[in-house]
């Protein structure tokens, strides 16, 4: 099983994500994702050493397992650490008792992903990525891939995948092995489109499913002012000024940037599954309405004619 169509919630911010949520809102934003249909649900042992694990299996345990998709990733394995802090310098507001290992061997595969299980409180999952090894290529390719086809052949992953900020070795995977899926974040949106050039037309002609995640690319195209960042640092005078101008188009078409960000990446044919993250229930219901507003192609169109977007899609 891979991803189903349409919206799925990724859960870095029930991991507490920047700041701290407590289990409650955590809870009320998944069951919330549940009310509204959404049967997709992504996390990672990275996120909040474990939190967002914890949490959303939690809240999904009142649910029958075979009505929704789920998916972790697997690279960063958490080993226990002595001492206090916190993990803010990795993004989670969280205590630092673990610190995470780069580790894409077959052993350490398999040693995170039945970690994830038990945090997750289910005996399998549905998809699971190697997550972001930008810079442990090789040992992705020869030994953490392997690891993932042998899981799959055993029945204890549906699907597998990997999960990265880029396309280039997104499309690697597609042209070189048998992935099921990917999940490219923040490379197909409003703002950038290098996703098109070779992994989407890849992922049609191999029949992969692609997962877009950071449709908002991190909060500029959410809500564009100053100040708004563009993949997690501060947004250029130049990107801002380009957001600002497409929210004035969506305003004159009587829709939200957000919501034609959403639209946008779902159209592709081979997007299955959009992605947003989400940290409260109100944020749940507003990405889900956003998401099911029609998106007139005279938008698309006065995008084009402006300059603010060069691809056909959508149409």
């Amino acid at each position: 099983m891979t991803a189903p169509r349409g919206l799925g919630l990724g859960a870095a911010g029930i991991g507490n994500l920047y700041t701290e949520v407590t289990d409650e809102q955590a809870y009320e934003a998944v069951s919330a994702a549940w009310q509204r249909g959404i049967r997709y649900y992504d996390t990672a042992p990275h996120y909040g050493l474990g939190l967002s694990e914890r949490r959303l299996g939690a809240a999904l345990r009142e649910h029958p397992r075979e009505e929704y998709v789920l998916s972790t990733k697997v690279g960063r394995r958490l080993e226990p650490r002595d001492g206090g802090g916190d993990d803010l310098a990795n993004g989670f507001a969280v205590p630092a008792t673990h610190r995470r290992i780069w580790d894409f061997t077959a052993d350490g595969i398999r040693r995170t992903l039945d970690a994830s299980l038990e945090r997750l409180g289910v005996d399998r999952v549905d998809i699971v990525y190697l997550h972001d090894p930008d810079d442990h290529a090789e040992q992705a390719f020869r030994e953490g891939y392997p690891a993932l086809e042998k899981l799959r052949s055993e029945g204890v992953v549906g699907a597998i995948g990997a999960g990265m900020n880029q396309a280039e070795m997104l499309t690697r995977f597609v042209r070189e092995t048998d992935v099921d899926v990917v999940l490219c974040a923040g490379r197909y949106t409003l703002l950038d489109q290098s996703a098109l050039t070779e992994l989407l037309p890849a992922a049609v002609e191999r029949g992969v499913s692609v997962v877009i995640g950071g449709a908002f690319n991190s909060g500029l195209l959410a809500d564009p002012k100053p100040g708004a960042t563009y993949n997690y640092a501060a947004a250029s005078p130049e990107l801002l000024d380009r957001a600002l101008r497409m929210n004035k188009i969506a305003e004159r078409h009587g829709i939200t940037l957000r919501a034609a960000a959403l639209a946008f990446c779902a159209a592709h044919p081979a997007v299955t599954s959009v992605l947003v993250g989400a940290r409260s229930a109100a944020e749940v219901q507003d990405c889900a309405d956003q998401f099911a507003t029609p998106v007139p192609a005279a938008f698309w169109q006065e995008l084009r004619e402006a300059g603010l977007l060069v691809t056909e899609e959508p149409s």
